[in-house]
């Protein structure tokens, strides 16, 4: 780099500087400066307006110097963000809106000494009607998790299981608690949470988290959005257990939704208790075909009240088992239970008729769980 473009470049660093420190974080909480820009510098606009679903939009310029362009807020890019040229356009690229509020980036064109202000601004994105329960505004949001942060899972809701492999249903792949030797079995990246399968080194890993494993849930509307993985040996499940557990099946499990890679796209809703545990009747379980279950996105979820657990997929009810009154070994469920997602490797069902080693890695998509109460 010749001297010049070193003294650019150091003026150019301090100037960013000293602009970061007044602008907004990136929600866009943004106090417009007086002014709009000095003598050498020209612009073609000093407002660009989006909708909520964001998109692209453009601004032209004049400068007699080098320049270079900083945007307060990284939900507002611009390109190119530097140059040497005279003159050009630049492509303000501005992301979708998912908040309630408008929001408001300040864009600085710098070009020796001078600045030249523009403005994006984004109307507020609506309000989420699908944080509202399907079943009606009886019930109200207590707990959910949309994965909206990149990297590891909150730890102060989710707990991960840490066991051996044949631990339980003679499964073969071992839980570790987020990582083995810098792989992860779980991550949360686009808004989703990932749950991976793979082997390493002759073993196979997988994950198994909790949610508010101490805590749980007595009753309500319970409800996540999954795409699962595909393939001969995955066993994946959403399901619950209860907090004070002490022996199985007495103390019940709620399965929501199970599947298993050898039969599918065909999904399964099971309730197991003393009473009725595998017996293989349609009181205790039911499944259907879910056309493109391992393809895309479907929404799996549970109404459980004192009287009854009825099973949704899609919003179709699928299964309802009852409270028959006769006490615990037919219903252990009124006490809390937690939620569980998991990706079991091969095991009593899963493995059932062998696994295919060639389809790991694989994985288990989860777009978001909500817990909903009375």
């Amino acid at each position: 780099m010749n001297m010049k473009k070193m003294i650019f470049a150091s003026f150019l660093f301090a100037l960013a500087a000293g602009f970061t420190a007044c602008s907004s974080d990136d929600n866009g909480a943004d106090v417009e400066p007086i002014g709009t820009q000095s003598p050498n510098i020209k612009l073609s606009a000093d407002s660009l307006f989006l909708s909520p679903a964001g998109g692209q939009d453009s601004v032209t310029f004049t400068t007699d110097q080098e320049w270079a362009v900083i945007s307060s807020a990284a939900w507002a890019k611009v390109s190119p963000n530097n140059g040497t040229t005279r003159k050009g356009t630049l492509i303000v690229t501005v992301d979708s809106n998912a908040t309630e509020k408008e929001r408001i980036a300040t864009l600085t064109l710098l070009s020796g000494t001078g600045r030249g202000y523009f403005f994006v601004k984004q109307a507020a994105g609506a309000k989420p009607d699908s944080l509202k329960c399907p079943l009606g505004n009886d019930y109200k949001l207590v707990f959910h998790d949309e994965f909206d942060k990149d990297g590891e899972l909150s730890a102060a809701s989710w707990t991960h299981e840490v066991k051996d492999p044949y631990w339980v249903n003679n499964e073969l792949q071992a839980y570790v608690n987020g990582q083995i030797d810098g792989h992860r079995v779980t991550e949360v990246r686009n808004g989703k949470m990932l749950i991976h399968c793979f082997k390493l080194d002759d073993k196979v890993y997988s994950g198994r988290v909790y949610a508010n494993v101490k805590t749980g849930y007595r009753y309500g509307y319970i409800e996540a959005k999954l795409k699962l993985p595909k393939g001969k040996g995955t066993w994946p499940a959403f399901w619950m257990m209860p907090v004070n557990f002490s022996s199985w099946p007495g103390d019940g499990e709620i399965d929501i939704m199970e599947h298993v890679g050898f039969n599918q796209d065909v999904i399964y809703s099971t309730i197991h208790c003393n009473k009725y545990n595998n017996t293989g009747t349609a009181t205790e379980s039911a499944n259907r075909k879910v056309s493109g279950a391992t393809d895309g996105f479907h929404v799996y979820a549970m109404e459980w009240t004192a009287d009854y657990m009825t099973f949704y997929i899609d919003g179709e009810k699928l299964l309802t088992y009852q409270n028959d009154g006769t006490g615990k070994d037919a219903w252990p469920f009124d006490s809390a239970f937690y939620p569980i997602f998991n990706l079991a490797w091969g095991g009593a069902w899963g493995g059932q008729q062998g696994v295919d080693e060639s389809v790991l890695p694989a994985t288990m998509e989860v777009d978001y769980l909500r817990v909903y109460q009375k």
